[in-house]
This record gives structure tokens, sequence and C-alpha cells, in this order.
């Protein structure tokens, strides 16, 4: 290891920053850049969004007024952030083609596995440990989607990639597929080139297979009508016009990445803990509405899944079972759910039902066909 200070001298921050970079990559992150704070431009457009009220339940995106726009008002004496992330693809994981298996659960693929907000704020919490042997006591705080911090924004000024017309932070040799994290700091590190080429052109994929048409424009997500806030954010009763829609994605959705061009050079990630549990990369529907709460509690302990509740797990279960073709063992999994003690679950699962006896009665007229 290089030194980048003498006992008594300023820090080189030039060589400091370069020494980041590497233990970045000895951490197992797969990118870290440097940013400053001056977020102005971003603190314009979430006015809008929010105004538009895009954000739905989700409160907290309008909670902490300026906090998520200026570093420094979070943090007092920020000056820059280190940005890192993290690849999180499972290796061998299907991902279109249970999208194509009706009768399959589909689980967004960064939540298969255990949950990484621990795995990447202990990284960084040993990354600042290493900073400060060398340079001594400094200012800093480490967030993994825990605060009110514009993440996206800060990693592309960081040059860890451009913005999508998904909306996503999109990079040239990873796609979208990864975590992101920062570490907010005091010192007065030189800052990176941010990243303002936009690769997309002319290609909108990700708008043509939103399933509900949640990105309204380039760059611009209702989160109201997208399955992801559908499955974990929203709290009460999925509108029902995007049930039939939501097909068999009952936790997330990565419909928007998959079909991005850029996906194909996204590399499998090498952390076991990315690694699916319980066969959530492939469980059936039926297998998964019939968990106990008990099994729920086990089987997602460690998991993102855990946060959303085992009545909104069957509630987005139900809708699965719904949009899944007719079959005895899915009319007799919704019928054992039909007196749960919760109407927000029972909701869902009459209206499951109804969908089911339709199919029943096509496959019944079809049958009957001379």
């Amino acid at each position: 290891m290089t030194a980048v200070s003498a006992p008594g001298d300023t820090p080189d921050m030039n060589a400091l920053a370069e020494q980041i970079k590497a233990w970045g990559r000895e951490l197992g992150f797969q990118q870290l850049g440097i940013s400053d704070v001056d977020l102005a431009d971003h603190e314009r457009y979430l006015e809008r969004w929010l105004a538009a009220g895009y954000h739905g339940e989700m409160g907290f995106m309008a909670k902490h007024g300026t906090k998520r726009t200026r570093p420094a008002e979070l943090v007092p004496g920020t000056l820059r952030v280190i940005s890192v992330r993290l690849d999180y693809l499972p290796a061998e994981v299907e991902t279109t083609k249970v999208l194509g298996q009706p009768q399959t659960a589909y689980v967004s693929r960064y939540a298969t596995g255990r949950d990484y907000h621990k795995l990447m704020r202990k990284r960084l919490a040993t990354l600042a440990k290493w900073m400060e042997a060398e340079v001594g006591a400094f200012g800093y705080r480490a967030f993994v989607d825990s605060a009110p911090v514009m993440e996206r924004a800060l990693a592309r000024k960081a040059g860890l990639g451009w913005f999508g017309k998904n909306a996503m932070l999109l990079n040239p040799r990873a796609g979208s597929l990864f975590f992101l994290g920062e570490l907010y700091t005091d010192l007065p590190l030189p800052v990176d080139a941010p990243f303002e080429s936009d690769h997309c052109g002319s290609c909108s994929a990700c708008r043509s297979a939103c399933p509900t048409g949640a990105i309204v424009e380039d760059r611009v997500v209702d989160a109201r009508a997208c399955i992801s806030y559908l499955t974990i954010e929203l709290h009460g009763a999925i509108p029902e016009r995007y049930r039939e829609a939501m097909g068999n994605r009952v936790f997330g959705c990565d419909d928007c990445q998959l079909v991005c061009p850029f996906t194909r050079f996204t590399r499998a990630s090498r952390e076991a803990d990315f690694a699916p549990r319980h066969d959530l990369d492939r469980a059936s529907l039926v297998a998964l509405f019939a968990w106990s709460e008990e099994e729920f509690l086990e089987k997602t302990a460690g998991s993102p899944i855990r946060r959303i509740g085992y009545a909104r797990w069957l509630r987005n279960l139900a809708v699965g079972l719904g949009n899944a073709p007719w079959s005895e063992a899915v009319e007799a999994a919704l019928w054992a759910r039909l007196a749960y003690p919760s109407d927000l679950v029972r909701e869902h699962v009459r209206w499951a039902l109804a969908r089911q006896r339709e199919k029943r009665q096509e496959l019944i007229a079809v049958s009957r066909k001379p």
C-alpha cells in the first residue's frame, strides 16, 4: 500500500483518491467514483416529479425537504460523496424464461438472495476505517438506500453511468443490475468526471416493455403504475386495472432492465449472499401461497422480501394466481385462503377466484366445440 501522508503532514488527496479506488476493488465493488455535492439540477427535477404526484404513497420522498438534494444538510460538513456499485445478478438464474412460465412466481432478481443493505454498509464502514487509518479522524457517514440520498444522481456525477429512459442508472459494461452505496465525507478529495454521454440513442425498448406503461416520458416514471411500487411500496389494494398486467410478478419487476441492450454485458455476481434461497428464483405460485406466516418469516429472514410482511406477500401471490392458467391446484389454493383474516388478502383472493372461474368456463366451452 502506498502511503498518502507522513505523520504530521497534510494528506495527498490525489494519492488518497487513487488508494480509495484500489480499496474499493479489494472490497469487491465493481466501480467507485467521487463527486461533489451540487445537485441543483436534480433538485428541480425532483420537485417537478413530486408535484406531479408520481411518488404515490412514498411520502418519504418528500418528507425530508432539501436534505435529499443537499448532502451537507443531511450530514453537515459533507464536501464529497464516494459512490460505489456492486453487481447482484446471481449466476445461472433464469430471468425472461420464468416470466414466460405463468405458474411460476417471478421475484425481482435482486431479492432472491440475502438483503444487500448490511453487506454493503459493512464494506463501506471498512473502507472508512481504512481511510481513517491512513489520514486520521475525518467526518463520514455511510448510506445504502437508508436515508434521503439521491444515489443515482450522485453516481452519475461520480462517473458510474448515465440515466436510461427508464430512469435507471445504466453502465456501458454492466447494464443496470447493480446496487449503489455512498460514503459522505468532509475530505476535499478530487472529483471524477461525470458520465455525460447518453448511449440510449433512439432505443426505447424499456418504455415498450413496461407492462403497465409506467414510464410516461423518457427518464420519468409514474411510480403509481410501476409493478415494483405496486408489489412493494403500496400498502393497500392493488388497483384492478394493473392486476392482469402484473402477470406472475409477485415482488418487484425487472422487465425494463432485462430488455435493455446493455444488460447483455452484465456479469454474474461473485457474492455468495446473492445466490437464490428457498428456490425463490423458480418456485411455483401455489407453493409460495401455501407458506404459513411462520414459514414466511423463517424463509425471508435476511431477505428484502421480509419488509412487505405476510399479508402483502399473499396479496401479490393471489394476483399471480388469478393470472395463472386454470388448474385444480390453483383454484384449490385460492379457496384455502378465502377466509384468511385480512380484508386485503380476501379481496384479492376473490378477484383471483373470479378470474379462475372465467378461465375454467372458457376451457369447458372449448372442450364442447365439435
